[in-house]
């Protein structure tokens, strides 16, 4: 379905299910919270029409499209110590979901004070080794059912496992001994049913390259 399309013309069962991927990836994204989501979602498949459709993804990249590149005046260096990526502002997203699918936060980008995300038969990435943070305290929430979400987080940074595993499990990750000074402290919490999160420590593939060559 495009803006083209004659708007009084009847929608079909595939162009609902359409708009419908295109929301679902846009909360994944962060792009819709869950009110907004679940209220398109219902406008989408109420629409008998393309011009009640298109209003719903106006706003939104279609399913599948490259983010647009978006430059900034200034941003903190990851190698120039912890003071640098605690942020004090918002989220790249505040959730993610993944439903007999997949999503993934890695590289760049800053976690919120919460973070929420869903897995349903899927599973799910979060790599915080390259990533700013929004708070000296983070909590990532996250309810796995039959799926599973596979957290990593750098050496010095302080990590607490809350989560609640029923026929599932919340790993801990090595102790690496003490936080380092100024690092956040990141809080796991949840719910694992048939399902997993996994924690562990892994350097930033920059600082790896450079243990290699030091101890060659």
């Amino acid at each position: 379905m495009s803006d083209d399309a004659v708007p009084d013309l009847r929608a079909s069962d595939a162009d609902r299910d359409r708009v419908a991927e295109v929301l679902r990836d846009a909360l994944a994204e962060g792009r819709l919270d869950m009110a907004e989501f679940e209220e398109r979602l219902e406008s989408a498949y109420r629409a008998r029409t393309y011009g009640e459709l298109a209003p719903l993804t106006r706003d939104l990249p279609a399913a599948g499209a490259a983010a647009p590149r978006v430059s900034f005046a200034k941003e903190p260096a990851v190698s120039g110590g912890w003071a640098g990526r605690i942020t004090g502002g918002g989220g790249s997203s505040t959730g993610a979901v993944a439903v007999m699918s997949g999503f993934e936060r890695k590289g760049r980008w800053t976690v919120p004070k919460r973070f929420s995300c869903f897995t349903f038969m899927g599973g799910g990435e979060l790599d915080l080794r390259e990533a700013d943070f929004a708070d000296r305290e983070v909590e990532i929430s996250c309810v796995a059912i039959m799926g599973g979400v596979q957290v990593t987080v750098p050496p010095g940074v302080e990590v607490v496992v809350r989560g609640i595993g029923v026929m599932g499990a919340f790993e801990h990750p090595r102790d690496d001994g003490p936080p380092e000074p100024g690092a956040p402290r990141v809080v796991i919490t949840g719910f694992a049913f048939w399902g997993g999160v996994g924690v562990e420590r892994k350097l930033p593939r920059s600082k790896r390259g450079l243990k290699r060559r030091g101890t060659a």
